[in-house]
């Protein structure tokens, strides 16, 4: 066989650049710490690598989401505690207003001073997040959600939706509340019931919140849940007729209602019970009762009604006009403001209850956040694993190829070095 000088120093440069080529490659590997720099080194492992980058790009992504909706629920949760506690303290300042020796100048004075705590209400109301949109919307993240006036009431533009974001790869949360479920869907009087003087009333009776003292008979379908108390006054002597709106009889005579002296005497202190005393009244117990202090006058009235929706402004403007009314001097008008401050207290309370609750509710998902942020650390870690796994270099192998590289690369120029001296040139003039 023979070998041209031309094919020995050929395959010897090759051989000489693959040698080089493989040992620029170890050096490569052992300065970026990676064993697969191209696909080709291993298009399995490539492959797999590839598809967990992805799922590691989109963990990484959901870590964003919730970073950002942990701020809007904390940026959220603040606002309403700032209301909580403005209403905390319009509530103080109306039980200061009940007292017996203001004058009108001095429940005008507290009027002025609620009616700035409507207008910060109101601004919290229509407070924007981080990005100008509106926190308490709903969808209508651009829309302004409250406007109006004390005089005027407000109104309620947004809707009932909750912004949510994708927070994990099954699971979306909301970040938002709408402002209908926060501000103006609030249970009246004290959540079971309300009770309402008749605007006509002239007497002094000054009614307290009632409570359900059983639930169970409360909830008894043949309730309606709308009566009327009616006052009689003949002979110096206070009674009583509880109406039921829905039949138009009277509870207490099982028959249409009729003249003084109705069914029930009153004392000033005494409780109203909506069960049967016994006697010759029909028997029925709806589990719910009432006191007022104070003496109705003939002909009087109070509505008792299932709790129905009322806005925490609507609260506060109604309780305002009653306080700019002149009433020093006359009992039937005290008795009147005296009423509608303890009716705003006792929706205040509510309101205050719906605020709690709403805060509970963005405590509950603030928790489940820092629940899947702890979950998406190790899920991340699994993934930075498998990557190392698939890519990363095993360097005390590497080093050992480096050292076994030199060695091949070292005897290959030497080699070359020899074959390339053996030339006829050598000899000739010897």
């Amino acid at each position: 066989m023979r070998v041209s000088t031309n094919t020995i120093y050929e395959t010897g440069t090759s051989g000489l650049v693959r040698q080089s080529g493989d040992l620029f490659r170890l050096q490569q590997q052992l300065s970026t710490g990676r064993r697969v720099l191209a696909p080709s080194d291993d298009p399995v492992a490539s492959a797999r690598a590839l598809e967990i980058e992805q799922s590691k790009s989109m963990n990484d992504q959901f870590a964003v989401n919730r970073r950002d909706a942990s701020s809007a629920l904390g940026f959220a949760e603040s606002q309403i505690a700032t209301a909580g506690d403005i209403l905390a303290t319009i509530r103080e300042r109306l039980i200061q207003s009940r007292s017996a020796t203001l004058a009108d100048s001095d429940r005008k004075a507290i009027a002025t001073d609620i009616r700035a705590m409507f207008s910060e209400m109101m601004g919290i109301a229509n407070s924007r997040d981080a990005f100008g949109d509106y926190l308490f919307s709903g969808y209508k993240s651009t829309t302004q959600p409250f406007s109006g006036s004390v005089e005027a009431g407000v109104s309620y533009a947004g809707d009932d939706g909750q912004r949510e974001a994708q927070v994990g790869s099954n699971r979306r949360l909301a970040i938002s509340d709408s402002g209908a479920n926060v501000f103006m869907r609030v249970p009246s009087g004290n959540g079971n019931f309300s009770l309402t003087p008749d605007p006509a009333n002239r007497g002094t009776a000054v009614l307290d919140a009632g409570s359900v003292t059983d639930m169970s008979a409360w909830n008894d379908p043949a309730n309606s849940g709308d009566f009327e108390v009616v006052f009689a006054v003949s002979g110096g002597v206070t009674t009583y007729d509880i109406i039921d709106n829905a039949s138009g009889n009277s509870l207490l005579t099982g028959a249409a209602p009729g003249g003084a002296p109705l069914p029930r005497t009153f004392l000033p202190g005494d409780v109203i019970n909506l069960r049967s005393n016994g006697g010759s009244e029909p028997p029925f117990n709806f589990g719910a009762r009432f006191s007022m202090t104070g003496a109705p006058a003939d002909g009087d009235r109070v509505s008792m009604q299932i709790s129905t929706s009322q806005s925490v402004f609507e609260t506060i403007g109604d309780v305002i006009l009653a306080l700019e009314q002149p009433a020093s001097g006359d009992a039937n008008a005290l008795a009147k403001v005296s009423n509608a401050i303890g009716s705003a207290i006792s929706n205040i309370d509510q309101s205050t209850d719906n605020l709690l609750t709403t805060r509970a509710r963005i405590g509950a998902r603030s928790s489940e956040l820092a629940a899947l942020d702890s979950l998406g650390e190790e899920v991340n870690l699994q993934f930075e694993s498998s990557l190392s796994n698939l890519r990363d270099l095993n360097y005390t192998e590497a080093l050992s190829k480096l050292t076994q590289q030199q060695a091949y690369l070292q005897a290959a120029q030497q080699s070359f070095l020899k074959v390339s001296g053996l030339s006829l040139f050598n000899f000739i003039g010897a």
